[in-house]
Formats: C-alpha cells, sequence, structure tokens
C-alpha cells in the first residue's frame, strides 16, 4: 500500500499501536529500491494484515515524512511499533532476508 505525508500519521503512527507497520522508503531514480520492490511486494503478500501492515512511501513526493525521519539513502525499510521505530535497514536485501529480518523484530 503506497502512502503519502498526509496518511503517515494515521497509516503508520496510529495502526503501529495496534499491530507492527513496515516502511519502505524509496524513490521511481533509485535502482536498488527497483530491485527491492517486487521483494516487498511479495512479502506483503506472505503477512498477513493482523501480523504485520506493509507500505511504502516515495520520498520524491513525501519530501516531509522523508525529512522527518531523517531518511538519506534508499531504499530505507523501517518498523514501527506503538509509534517508534524498532528496526530499520537500507539497501537491498534478498527476499529471505527481509523474511528473517521482519520475523527478528516482530
Amino acid at each position: 500500500m503506497e502512502i503519502t505525508d498526509t496518511e503517515f500519521e494515521k497509516e503508520v503512527i496510529e495502526k503501529s499501536k495496534q499491530v507492527p507497520v513496515l516502511v519502505d522508503f524509496w524513490a521511481g531514480w533509485c535502482g536498488p529500491c527497483k530491485m527491492l520492490s517486487p521483494v516487498i511486494e511479495k512479502i506483503s503478500q506472505d503477512y498477513k494484515e493482523d501480523k504485520i501492515v506493509i507500505t511504502k512511501l516515495n520520498i520524491e513526493e513525501n519530501k516531509q515524512t522523508a525529512e522527518k525521519y531523517n531518511i538519506l539513502s534508499i531504499p530505507s525499510v523501517k518498523l514501527f511499533k506503538n509509534g517508534e521505530i524498532t528496526g530499520e535497514f537500507t539497501g537491498f536485501k534478498s527476499e529471505p532476508d527481509v523474511k528473517e529480518w521482519i520475523d527478528s523484530n516482530l
């Protein structure tokens, strides 16, 4: 699910108080982002939304949120629980590596 600056508070911060929310910060010009995108899409189908919500935020179109969370390198993936970042990684990871990272951070 693609989110925007205006939806971030509701769709990430508030929702993360009930279920963990993963945010993939990306941009269309970013090669590693294009490699990670299908991995994130596949994983979003593998996990039920009562276990984790998986979202994407385009930093070019949503600069306010990108600046707030100090996104300097992309892809940048952050996991939010109870309104706070509880895990993060930057750069490409394979599907098994992303799943392992999610499972270890849930």
